[in-house]
């Protein structure tokens, strides 16, 4: 028993030094601060997702600024700034006048630290992650890709609909910022005419904290304390006083409720079925088309990756129907064996570029998966380009719902066709990576990525052209390491688009870009 935990942790820290070799850190580049492009005033009128509307959530109305009660707040906030600490100037630093962008990073570090799939126990038997025991082992969650983009997209949606109500509430009773009224006070961050009551930053800062715990419960203290670091650093910051952090943590509140109420319906707890309804699908594909796939593991797992995700909620779709992609060709076919022979060139004949491509988009264990990259795109762009939080929200609400949404169509697909994996059907096939535990088409890689690239090509045009190579890249990915056939990704790759264009026309019903 000690020789196997050895072994099986040997391996495991192996795996992860590999997989860090290729694959960059969530914490992708150091950002300077900066000035907002805009400010979007009207940024309270923009169309929620959980939210009904933003008069739907009361905060108080605030003291005006000569009122005893704010000059006593403003007293407070110039000495606590007087005393910082070395720790807390760099808080400071650290979180920035837009927090999205690091909440997004803690979100994809504990993503990447939790993707570790479940071994097998002595006996050659599974256990899965069980919420209700979060400790385990298996710890809970096993943040795979559906898992993943699940969590990205609740979170992002909180972050949004929790700073349209703040921008509501911001221009109704426009507030200055602390250093607008005392000139005294000088601002860690560029100097904003955005009004502060309620703090966006502590809206972003409760809503953050409570979804990722709610995701990842074993990281509660942790969690916590980036919570009480950002809600302090905008004090130290000299952008906050303690009633607009007050009021912005209202919000979250309210927020953070709505957001968990969808989370406990969508249809997740079911998602990972028992070995009947996992046997009983497969079946039901083979009745269909006359095939199934079946895991190749050794010892073989009962049951693939979450066999009923594709049932989930989504947030832009109708009905999973009508994203679903048209039947794969059947094994033995001539588009089959154009497809099979092709594998076969990329094995025998890997270029350096090709498995550089392939590696870098493996998204194995210890990844931030799929997902993680296009939170990382985006991020880039939304520096480049400046935007303000409620912009950056937006953002990631409308790419990573539509991620959620493609991952939800394909897995739909998967397990509607249960298409066997090449190394299942090519004699003798051998891939350069690890073959996943779920059925071939369409290739979740194509599908993710498409439908990222199509909302960040709405909200960044002038770089419409790379997102599209980006996904391209990342389909061809799947090909070049002997996972998917071409035809897995090609209609991977239509199906994700056309999950990004429902998110897209939600993203266009307020009249902004």
């Amino acid at each position: 028993m000690k020789n196997f935990i050895k072994h099986y942790i040997s391996l495991l820290f192996l795996l992860l030094i590999i997989s860090s070799c290729l694959e960059e850190t969530p914490n992708f580049y150091d950002f300077d601060d900066y000035t907002f492009e805009n400010l979007d005033e009207n940024g309270g009128s923009w169309a929620t997702i959980l939210v009904n509307s933003p008069g739907q959530i009361n905060i108080p109305e605030p003291q005006s600024t000569s009122s005893v009660t704010y000059q006593s707040e403003l007293a407070e906030l110039r000495q606590q700034m007087d005393g910082i600490s070395a720790a807390e100037k760099q808080a400071v630093q650290y979180w920035s006048s837009n927090p999205i962008l690091r909440w997004n990073e803690i979100a994809l570090e504990l993503a990447a630290k939790y993707n570790l799939i479940p071994g097998p126990n002595p006996d050659g038997t599974y256990t899965l992650p069980n919420p209700a025991s979060p400790v385990g082992p298996p710890p809970f969650p096993f943040a795979h890709p559906p898992y993943t983009s699940r969590m990205l997209a609740y979170l992002s949606v909180a972050q949004y609909d929790g700073l349209v109500v703040s921008w509501h509430y911001k221009f109704q009773y426009n507030r200055p910022a602390p250093y607008q009224v005392n000139q005294e006070i000088k601002p860690a961050y560029s100097p904003s005419q955005l009004p502060s009551y309620p703090s966006d930053g502590a809206t972003v800062a409760l809503v953050s904290k409570e979804i990722l715990t709610a995701m990842f419960p074993l990281e509660a203290q942790y969690l916590e304390r980036k919570y009480q670091e950002h809600i302090s650093s905008l004090i130290h910051a000299g952008i906050n006083v303690q009633s607009d952090i007050d009021a912005g943590i209202i919000i979250g509140n309210e927020v953070v409720k709505l957001a968990k109420q969808r989370a406990s319906t969508d249809g997740m707890a079911k998602a990972q079925t028992p070995k009947s309804v996992s046997d009983s699908i497969a079946n039901a594909a083979f009745e269909r088309f006359g095939w199934k796939w079946q895991n190749t593991e050794t010892p073989q797992r009962p049951v693939g990756l979450t066999p009923l995700f594709g049932q989930v909620k989504m947030w832009h779709v109708p009905t999973v129907e009508e994203v679903r992609s048209s039947p794969p060709p059947a094994p033995g076919s001539a588009q089959f064996e154009t497809d099979a022979q092709e594998l076969k060139r990329y094995a025998a004949h890997m270029t350096v570029e090709q498995r550089r491509i392939a590696n870098w988009w493996e998204d194995g264990i210890g990844s931030y998966t799929p997902p993680g990259h296009w939170n990382k795109f985006a991020k880039l762009s939304i520096v480049k380009n400046r935007l303000n939080p409620l912009r950056t929200a937006k953002v990631f609400a409308y790419m990573n719902t539509a991620i959620m949404d493609a991952g939800v169509a394909c897995w739909d697909t998967k397990y509607y066709y249960h298409y066997p994996r090449p190394v299942e059907i090519i004699s003798g096939f051998k891939t350069i990576l690890g073959t996943p535990n779920f059925p071939a088409y369409t290739s979740g890689h194509s599908t993710f990525s498409a439908a990222g690239a199509e909302v960040l090509s709405y909200f960044f045009p002038n770089d419409a052209q790379q997102f599209r190579e980006w996904a391209e890249e990342a389909a061809v990915s799947r090909i070049y390491g002997g996972i998917h056939y071409r035809f897995d990704a090609i209609a991977g790759t239509v199906q994700g688009k056309l999950v990004g264009t429902y998110a897209v026309n939600k993203a266009k019903a307020d009249g902004t870009l």
